[in-house]
């Protein structure tokens, strides 16, 4: 019985030892049968595969007639298999990375390929689900299927694949729960699943996979807690869970996976504080906590890991003093806890190793004491942002920061002058220094800064003139110094920054006009320059930044002048404030054409006339228009414009018109007879009309004594006011004694550009008038055709008015 047994144990010890061997033997036994079929098969499965795939580009190798593992297929690797006495070539390995395969992964026979060990065939468009024959693999150690278009549920029997050793199906389409199944496989090394639709818990069961050194399991829809069993992955050394639903706190038992060099668990719903038991991994160098809602303060005991490099912590709600040993971890790269509210003073060696390139620290309550001095000189910095905090200091004495990409200083109390020592940052591409308490004027050097893209300045006390040397900041895209004291003349130069795109230099005491060559700047997207002393006419040139879109803003100026049509041309402009400056004249009828613009603000100027039509008026508050010398248009609260009422007044006149015409033609009829007999009966005593010409057309007829112009004017005082005894829309009237002593009305007509372009018909028309008697007819006498005078001479009536006899 002993004998048994001891025979018993080594059969079972071979049979373990031989396990893995085991598919490759029954598989031999299989290929024995077959022969020299086997590979041909292999070779049909592969080749039936390719005849399905939409596109296959690097598979022009992978030829009927020819084998794949001695014609060298692309992507196929073969390996001996122990047949008894021989050793066959099976294929073993398909590694079609980034191929451009195009087409569904079942389409491939897997059974035909039972000796596959290695199956890589990420970054394709493969598409459809995981196929049940893959988990059927005896001998599959490494599966990698990332980065394609495969849907569907993980299958459970993935669980079954005991020799896998690397799983990644990441970044697919895959929906559902992670198997539990998956705790069985114990050989794993590497579970990737990143970038899906997974949902639910993160199961219990992966606890179990203590070969396990990569386990991520991120950017998915992941919820529930951390699991505690993962504390049992004590040879894990990534650990990367960020970018999921993941709620409650952080288990301490992670505290044990003492081989840990990197643990993500960022931008979930985490909750609690940062476990103390994180001081046991020393061997951690990467720390990633942002974007949860951790509170409580950072552990001391973590400035006791020496390896570590990243500490990321931002966006939470940490509070309390940072531990005064930060310059312990001198191995420290980035360290990010920004939007927090930690508060009391900034470590005073936050950068004694010298390693420090990333250091975040805005939005904070640091409230006492100034910048460290191994900031100010800690010059293998690349990211410095401590903003919106309440430090304290001396600006001037910062840098040089020669390898320095992002500088906010923005939203502190800092104070002092900006220094020279900038212009050595030439890798800068930020500088944000805002809202704080700097003085002194803009250093002319930080044109240097060649690679500048924001350079952001307001609300400070800055002095002086704006450095013309800043036109030589061609990256520069944002430009921001308002609301400082900045004095004098725009410079010209800057039309030379074809790249800007905002400027705001409003609030300042610049004087002088807008140089036509901002109009070069045809990428700007926002102009503010309100509130200054400028002055002058508008340049024609501003309707040539036709990408103008947010904001131009001239307001509470000295501009005069009027607005310029080409103003028009911005049809992309969506605000324009011109208010509360001297222009003059009218609003051009080009704005109305500006089809984005939404707000149009003239107030408090000197313009006149209609406001132009268009969309605008459709939603235009009165108030835009207000204050200014006579605007007018179809816009409640504005007077309507004369046009409108011109046309009213044309229609109801040409009514008269016709009356008026009509009434005289009518008499003119009645007498043309009596005129004719008349003329008849006088030609037989011929009479001379006396016609004086001094330079001039002079006519007068004769009755009683004979008038001349020379005595009209005297007895008129040369049409004194003191002779008028009436006027109308026509003339006026004067009252004459000639010399005869005769009392005649003077109608003195007004000039008419008809009048004067027509002297003939007058004197035909006047003719008649003084031949025709009437009773109801104010007898005319004569009349004077001059180029500085035209007046009839009428019979005087003391007794009113000649309508007064008409009417009865």
């Amino acid at each position: 019985m002993v004998t048994f047994h001891v025979h018993a144990k080594v059969l079972a010890l071979v049979l373990i030892l031989f396990q893995p061997c085991l598919p490759f033997l029954h598989a031999d036994t299989a290929g024995h049968h077959r022969g020299v079929h086997l590979q041909s098969q292999q070779a049909a499965a592969l080749l039936q595969w390719k005849s399905t795939l939409q596109s296959s580009p690097s598979l022009d190798s992978w030829r009927q007639g020819t084998s794949p593992c001695s014609s060298n297929w692309t992507g196929i690797a073969c390996d001996i298999v122990r047949r008894g006495n021989r050793k066959p070539l099976v294929v073993t390995t398909i590694s079609l990375s980034n191929t451009g395969i195009d087409g569904r992964i079942g389409e491939l026979n897997f059974s035909a390929l039972p000796f596959l060990t290695y199956i890589d065939l990420s970054f394709n468009n493969l598409r459809g689900e995981i196929p049940l024959a893959i988990t059927s693999l005896p001998a599959l150690s490494h599966l990698d299927l990332h980065s394609n278009l495969l849907h569907g549920k993980i299958p459970s029997e993935t669980g079954n694949m005991i020799h896998l050793r690397v799983l990644e199906i990441s970044e697919n389409n895959f929906t559902g729960r992670i198997p539990p199944s998956l705790g069985n496989l114990t050989t794993l090394l590497a579970l990737v699943i990143h970038q899906s639709m997974l949902y639910g818990t993160i199961p219990e069961e992966l606890g179990k996979l203590t070969s396990l050194k990569y386990l991520e399991l991120s950017s998915s829809l992941l919820s529930g807690q951390v699991p505690e069993s993962l504390g049992n992955l004590t040879n894990v050394r990534l650990l990367h869970l960020p970018e999921n639903e993941l709620s409650g706190p952080i288990p301490s038992s992670l505290g044990n996976l003492m081989n840990l060099i990197d643990i993500e668990l960022g931008e979930n719903y985490l909750t609690g504080g940062i476990p103390t038991s994180f001081a046991n991994l020393t061997e951690l160098e990467a720390l990633i906590l942002s974007d949860n809602q951790l509170i409580g303060s950072i552990p001391v005991t973590l400035t006791n890991l020496r390896s570590l490099t990243q500490l990321y912590a931002f966006s939470n709600l940490l509070s309390g003093a940072l531990p005064p040993d930060f310059g312990n971890l001198t191995n420290l790269v980035a360290l990010s806890l920004a939007n927090n509210s930690f508060s009391g003073e900034l470590p005073s060696h936050i950068c004694k190793g010298g390693n420090l390139r990333l250091l975040h620290l805005t939005d904070n309550r640091f409230i006492t004491g100034p910048i460290p001095r191994s900031i100010e000189k800690c010059t293998s910095l690349r990211s410095l942002s401590i903003g919106n905090n309440h430090i304290t200091g001396d600006v001037s004495n910062l840098g040089p920061y020669p390898h320095l990409v992002i500088a906010d200083l923005s939203r502190n109390n800092l104070h002092g002058h900006l220094s020279k020592t900038w212009s050595s940052s030439i890798n800068l591409t930020e500088l944000d220094a805002s809202e704080n308490m700097i003085a002194g004027s803009l250093p002319p050097e930080l044109s240097n800064l060649g690679k500048l893209q924001l350079l952001i300045l307001h609300s400070n006390n800055l002095t002086g003139s704006i450095p013309p040397e800043l036109g030589d900041l061609h990256n520069l895209y944002k430009l921001n110094l308002s609301r400082n004291q900045l004095s004098g003349h725009i410079p010209p130069e800057l039309g030379q920054m074809n790249s800007l795109q905002y400027i705001d230099i409003s609030i300042n005491k610049l004087v002088g006009s807008i140089p036509q060559e901002l109009g070069s700047c045809t990428n700007l997207q926002s102009l503010v320059i309100s509130h200054n002393s400028l002055s002058g006419d508008l340049p024609v040139t501003i309707g040539n930044i036709v990408n103008l879109q947010i904001l131009l803003d001239l307001s509470d100026n000295k501009f005069t002048g009027s607005l310029p049509t080409q103003i028009g041309n911005l049809a992309m402009l969506e605000f324009l404030n011109l208010s509360h400056n001297q222009f003059s004249g009218s609003i051009p009828s080009s704005f109305g054409s500006m089809a984005s613009l939404s707000t149009l603000d003239v107030s408090y100027n000197n313009l006149e006339g209609p406001i132009p039509m268009g969309r605008l008026l459709h939603n235009a508050s009165t108030g835009w228009f207000l204050h200014n010398k006579g605007l007018c248009g179809n816009l409640s609260g504005l007077p309507i414009c004369p046009s409108t009422r011109t046309m009213e007044y044309h229609k109801a006149r040409s009514h008269s018109l016709v009356l008026a015409i009509s009434i005289p033609v009518c008499i003119v009829i009645i007498f043309s007879t009596f005129s004719v007999l008349v003329f008849l009966h006088k030609r037989k005593r011929p009479q001379k009309a006396t016609v004086t010409e001094i330079r001039d057309v002079l006519s007068v007829w004769n009755f009683d004594g004979k008038l001349a112009f020379e005595d009209i004017t005297r007895a008129t005082e040369n049409f004194s006011d003191r002779c008028i005894i009436g006027s109308g829309g026509y003339g006026t009237v004067y009252k004459a004694q000639l010399q005869g002593g005769r009392l005649v009305a003077v109608k003195k007509l007004h000039p008419t550009e008809e009048e004067m372009s027509d002297d003939k018909r007058f004197l035909s028309e006047i003719e008649v008038l003084t031949k025709i008697r009437h009773r109801s007819i104010v007898k005319l006498y004569g009349f004077c055709s001059h180029p500085r005078y035209k007046f009839l001479v009428y019979d005087f009536i003391d007794r009113g008015k000649p309508s007064r006899y008409l009417g009865k």
